[in-house]
């Protein structure tokens, strides 16, 4: 029987093999996408990722073309590995954002937020950039794939931030299968390398992380902020609450604060001002949705964790220290093997 050494370097090409297509896609050593999340997703952590071998991948968000186009520079100065720029569907200037991409010849676009146009994808691609896009139900997978989509993402509801209503575990099972022509990177509650070696061996190319890497050491996130993940468990990281069908409110991952609690008492106060004709509709849903506004950068930047919103996914329980973002992917990678190398030998 092969000594333990010899059984760790078989699980290591095993676990290699695995995830060789994503990380082939991506260009880099490991299929493990840093999940864009603004304000955090920036310059910094993104190069931290691509240099110690995953991909890193800038959080657009709001920002004007201007601004990217710096992001974008700021980023290659501080490495020479690929990343990507995530884009929202919805921003007024995408297809601006898009030549931005273009000309900074960024290797991979990821459109979140909604399905891309044709014209959107077909832009990116033929500028040279891979397409990657957020496929949320497999009839929309068929879809993406169909407009010209080089690889999905399929983030389940256990995710921070604007999640779904479906868990990764029902969309891994309904999509992987199902979609094999290009890469699907899982997204959503993944916080140890066996679940990640588990979508592997179910199909997945990859995995894209978030929560495992907003409290890391190159996070420009407020101490506040990493604090608040290392205090919190797996049940503290709970979705918005909508009050009334009437007035719909957008699914947002975060943990539990004064700021939730505030949220649900001010939908209240809105709908009585409905009910009793101060607001019209129009104007009632626009004070529900203005709430959150500006409430993310408290949290990350001013380090307002008690009325600022902390989005977290439910994996934010199994961060329980501030580590460098190489020593959290080495860490996975490492737990995955370790998997494979303990089934090898009928541990």
């Amino acid at each position: 029987m092969p000594d333990a050494m010899n059984q760790t370097a078989i699980a290591t090409q095993q676990f290699d093999a695995l995830q060789k297509r994503g990380a082939d896609f991506l260009g880099t050593r490991l299929a493990f996408l840093g999940g864009a999340m603004s304000w955090v997703s920036e310059r910094n952590l993104v190069s931290a990722i691509s240099n110690a071998g995953g991909f890193g991948v800038i959080a657009c968000g709001a920002m004007p073309p201007a601004l990217l186009e710096k992001e974008i520079e700021a980023t290659k100065v501080l490495t020479d590995k690929p990343f990507g720029v995530n884009l929202i569907t919805m921003h007024p200037d995408l297809t601006e954002l898009v030549d931005v991409c273009v000309r900074q010849k960024v290797g991979h676009v990821v459109f979140a937020g909604g399905i891309p146009s044709s014209a959107h994808i077909n832009g990116a691609k033929k500028g040279g950039a891979k397409v990657i896009a957020f496929a949320p139900a497999l009839v929309l997978a068929k879809r993406l794939v169909k407009s010209g989509a080089d690889a999905l993402v399929i983030e389940g509801s256990e995710a921070g931030g604007h999640i779904g209503p479906v868990s990764l575990t029902v969309l891994a099972q309904e999509i992987l299968p199902n979609i094999t022509e290009v890469p699907v990177f899982v997204a959503g509650g993944i916080g140890r390398g066996e679940a990640i070696l588990a979508y592997l061996e179910m199909g997945a190319a990859g995995v894209q992380l978030g929560t495992m890497f907003a409290a890391s050491a190159e996070s420009i996130a407020h101490e506040n902020f990493k604090k608040a993940f290392l205090r919190a468990a797996a049940r503290d990281a709970m979705p918005s609450v909508q009050l009334d069908d009437r007035f719909p409110v957008i699914p947002v991952r975060g943990l539990v604060n004064e700021g939730t609690k505030r949220f649900m008492r001010h939908q209240a106060e809105v709908v009585q001002k409905f009910q009793s004709g101060e607001l019209d509709k129009p104007a009632a849903q626009l004070e529900i949705e203005h709430f959150w506004a500006g409430a993310l950068r408290r949290a990350v930047i001013e380090g307002d964790v008690e009325s600022g919103s902390v989005m977290a996914g439910q994996s934010v329980g199994m961060v329980t220290s501030v580590q460098p973002v190489a020593d959290i992917i080495a860490a996975l990678r490492a737990q995955g093997i370790a998997a494979l190398a303990a089934r090898n030998t009928g541990g």
